[in-house]
């Protein structure tokens, strides 16, 4: 099992930037088409901007038309954490890293085979590290 990160939020204030910990820590979300990988088709490893762990393969990113970062599976059962989400008038699945517990995003049953599922991700959750 994954060891939790524990942080005050006075630290991870000075860790991450305002846009960062405003989506991570206060489950924001940036601007449709605003985010850095939103249009990113470079191979690599999508990690947490936070704690670094590893979230999601390149390779199963995809174009999902809405503006976000779109992914159709995490790189394994432990790294993305989900629970329900009613905010907003709403019934959604967030999407958590496992390790920081930060907000990434949220999961929809729209998205391609061979899941069906869409992770709807916010690039100030993300850091991609380019594949060598």
């Amino acid at each position: 099992m994954t060891e939790k990160v524990k942080k005050t939020e006075a630290e991870w204030r000075a860790e991450l930037s305002p846009a960062q910990y405003h989506v991570m820590r206060e489950k924001g979300t940036e601007p449709a088409f605003t985010g850095q990988y939103w249009d990113e088709h470079a191979p690599g490893t999508y990690v947490c901007a936070g704690c670094g762990q590893p979230l999601f393969d390149a390779a199963t990113k995809f174009d999902s038309g809405t503006g976000w970062p779109s992914f159709f599976k995490p790189i394994d059962d432990k790294s993305v954490e989900t629970k329900s989400d009613r905010s907003h008038f709403m019934v959604r699945t967030e999407a958590l890293c496992g390790k920081c517990e930060a907000h990434l995003g949220h999961v929809f049953e729209d998205g391609p085979e061979p899941t069906g599922l869409r992770f709807c991700m916010n690039s100030a959750s993300l850091k991609l590290m380019p594949k060598k």
